[in-house]
């Protein structure tokens, strides 16, 4: 979670860089287009600058789409495209890669985590098995889980996680979570795809503790897309930061999510999971993707 002068709370990284008055040393910003689909890249080089800046140091790309509400599919072009910035983190083409969908399945704007995993192509019990071993040879061993929240659970994620990755020490963990955007036209529109750690519930104000590489000993890839917004920030947004500190602090609780968030978790979660699913099996045609995962 980001406060900027307390009135924007954001989880993007290029919201962070638009907010932001001036350039930072140690900080770099660049984008790309493809057809419909803008790809921003924040770059945080020093800590020093990570500091200064409210995020960690890491790549941070933003991926503009048109929104999920009516977007259930991409092209496969843009399927590749997107994917490829996630097996940029990746250390080789074959160790395993723990996937996590972080959130709760029974609140519809937190479950794009669970409901993205759900799809996603575990192969690690197979590839074990000998008698598996010559068809699922060009596949990637990978994991997944959906581990639930605190309180469904009554164990922190970060306990839970870290436990997973002694005990199967993958090479990579992948964390893919809801998010909070300050800005409302990115709320279902949006992906971010970065080398940094997260935490969990930050966005809304109930953060649990950080889920780093510092903490599990192995590199961490996060993928989010925005699905609420502050309260507080679309009064600040409308009124241009005209409005009393009292009315603020009585709405300061209050999440807004989009009334098609249902829609949105639907094809979000099953466009996610193409892009992870072809970035984790590049040796898969997306179409094969397809008909094992739907």
């Amino acid at each position: 979670m980001n406060l900027i002068n307390n009135n924007f709370r954001t989880d993007l990284a290029i919201e962070l860089q638009e907010i932001s008055s001036k350039k930072l040393d140690g900080v770099s910003v660049s984008e790309k287009k493809f057809n419909n689909i803008k790809i921003s890249k924040v770059n945080i080089e020093t800590e020093e600058a990570g500091l200064k800046f409210g995020k960690p140091v890491g790549i941070y790309y933003t991926i503009e789409l048109p929104s999920f509400r009516e977007l259930s599919y991409l092209t496969d072009d843009e399927i590749k495209i997107i994917s490829n910035k996630i097996s940029k983190f990746f250390i080789s083409d074959n160790d395993l890669v723990l996937v996590v969908g972080l959130g709760n399945r029974d609140i519809t704007p937190d479950s794009v985590g669970p409901r993205t995993v759900s799809k996603i192509i575990s192969t690690r019990h197979v590839k074990s098995d000998i008698n598996f071993s010559d068809q699922f040879k060009n596949l990637r061993s990978v994991a997944a889980i959906a581990p639930g929240v605190l309180g469904q659970t009554g164990i922190e994620i970060s306990e839970i996680i870290k436990s997973l990755v002694e005990k199967i020490n993958p090479s990579v963990v992948i964390l893919i979570d809801a998010l909070v955007s300050q800005n409302i036209n990115r709320l279902g529109s949006t992906i971010q795809i970065s080398n940094s750690g997260i935490s969990p519930g930050s966005g809304v104000m109930n953060p649990r503790k950080e889920i780093s590489e510092k903490l599990l000993g192995v590199p961490i890839i996060s993928i989010g897309i925005p699905t609420v917004v502050d309260a507080k920030t679309i009064i600040n947004n409308i009124t241009n930061n005209k409005i009393n500190t009292e009315f603020l602090e009585q709405i300061s609780p209050m999440i807004v999510t989009p009334k098609e968030i249902d829609n949105i978790i639907k094809h979000s979660s099953n466009i996610l999971s193409l892009i992870i699913n072809k970035a984790l099996q590049s040796n898969l045609l997306i179409e094969d993707i397809k008909s094992l995962v739907f």
